[in-house]
């Protein structure tokens, strides 16, 4: 895929060394696994983007604010020892630098599906990175850089079902997603199962848990993250059927701050073209057999 390359004055460099993971944060599951060393980036010079507001609230603090999850293995968790992990954590990193901020000093903010648009229009962030759909609904409240990656919704269930196969078959079935998410809506949208049959929780992982207890019969959201899910439990989970929807992930900001977005736009084509990105996919999300490449960034 062509990807377009856009610097601003020349100082996006943003160069990959090693790959990893981030680290901040309280314990967490381990369910995924350890976390490996940190990527390093060497942080961008000469930024300065004078038109926009939240570089300049970045510039003051001296540090990133950014919105994750955390119970998305192979995308967004912690490992036993607090570490953060997965793609989504590494993109947010890979801004930070490219905005001429170490990303070892980012304080991350945990953020559900439901509260991301508040989150962003309040401040609380300065930008989102994890699993975040870009749609016409949303950009009417904050915008997107991106997309950086593409990914499906499927259907997760446990390792021993045989009736589920796909979308089709979800009839008369307790089906779970996340509150907020484009994933719940979809099966609303498209009759996937009655009304009474729709199970919201404010994470994809409290999904799983109700999933791994048999108290509902499958969990439908991006491939990307259901994929995590099963790498991490192969012996009780699976997924079931073709992908039906295209989701592009995109980097939440605030809705006027175009200067930003165009930056951040910069550093994700700097790093499709010169193989930071697959690097950087590679080494965590790339684990759980999912093959990608790095999308155009959409320029609006």
């Amino acid at each position: 895929m062509k990807i377009r390359n856009l610097s601003i004055a020349g100082a996006l460099a943003v160069t990959l060394v090693a790959t990893g993971c981030g680290k901040e944060g309280t314990p967490g599951g381990s369910a995924a696994g350890a976390c490996g060393p940190p990527a390093q980036l060497v942080v961008a010079d000469g930024i300065n983007l004078t038109d926009s507001p939240t570089f300049a609230r970045i510039r003051g603090r001296g540090h990133v604010v950014v919105g994750v999850k955390a119970d998305q293995p192979g995308l967004a968790y912690k490992d036993a020892s607090g570490n953060r992990c997965g793609f989504d954590v590494e993109i947010a990193r890979l801004m930070s630098a490219g905005l001429g901020f170490d990303p070892g000093s980012i304080e991350y903010k945990e953020i559900p599906s439901a509260n991301r648009e508040a989150a962003i229009q309040a401040g609380e962030v300065d930008y989102y990175v994890g699993s975040y759909t870009i749609n016409d609904k949303r950009k009417e409240q904050i915008s997107f850089a991106g997309p950086y990656i593409i990914a499906g919704q499927s259907v997760l269930v446990r390792k021993d079902e045989k009736d589920i196969t796909g979308k089709d078959t979800l009839k008369g079935k307790k089906v779970c997603s996340a509150t907020g998410t484009t994933s719940i809506q979809r099966v609303r949208d498209m009759g996937l199962t009655e009304p009474g049959n729709i199970v919201e929780f404010k994470t994809g992982s409290e999904c799983v848990s109700q999933l791994l207890d048999g108290k509902v019969d499958t969990n439908t959201t991006d491939d990307a993250i259901l994929k995590g899910y099963a790498a991490a439990s192969p012996d009780e989970l699976k997924l079931v059927g073709e992908t039906f929807s295209e989701e592009k992930y995109g980097i939440g900001l605030a809705l006027s701050d175009k200067p930003l977005r165009e930056a951040m736009n910069d550093v994700l084509a700097k790093a499709g073209a010169d193989g930071t990105w697959q690097k950087l996919y590679d080494s965590t999300l790339g684990k759980s057999g999912i093959p990608a490449v790095p999308p155009a960034p959409e320029r609006y």
